[in-house]
């Protein structure tokens, strides 16, 4: 890592990570990534994840589920998928801190990316996290937002 990269990465504490597209390779447009038989993981995540544990930093999945909104699978699907991917992760020396999921459809809540809602719940649940030292990591321009 150049000593550029590096700076810019010491006052990060926080890192979100949204996770169809940048954790998982992302299911076609209207389809949902839900089962652990789908989820394929993208190159180097694990290898990454167990990079930014290492430094010291809390690593944190965010993501919309709105297939639960619409009765596709459960939030206990999305769960169990959740524990599968810490085991594999665990298996390359990572893991994840949390994870925060939004099962609601769209304009039903407050949690939906962009909106601050998982933010506010790994704030509850991490209280010395602040923005200023948190970084977020996806797809689409709706992630960073």
């Amino acid at each position: 890592m150049t000593s550029d990269l590096r700076a810019a990465w010491s006052d990060v504490r926080m890192v979100f990570l949204d996770r169809d597209g940048v954790l998982n390779e992302k299911a076609p447009e209207g389809e949902y990534v839900w089962r652990w038989e789908d989820f394929r993981v993208l190159e180097g995540v694990p290898e990454a994840i167990a990079w930014l544990n290492r430094a010291g930093m809390r690593v944190v999945v965010v993501t919309n589920q709105r297939g639960v909104a619409l009765g596709r699978y459960t939030l206990d699907d999305v769960k169990a998928l959740h524990a599968e991917f810490q085991k594999l992760l665990a298996a390359h020396g990572a893991r994840i801190d949390a994870f925060y999921v939004c099962p609601h459809d769209k304009d039903d809540c407050n949690c939906r990316k962009p909106l601050p809602g998982m933010f506010a719940q790994a704030k509850a649940d991490f209280p010395e996290i602040l923005a200023q030292t948190s970084v977020m990591i996806g797809d689409s321009a709706v992630d960073v937002e």
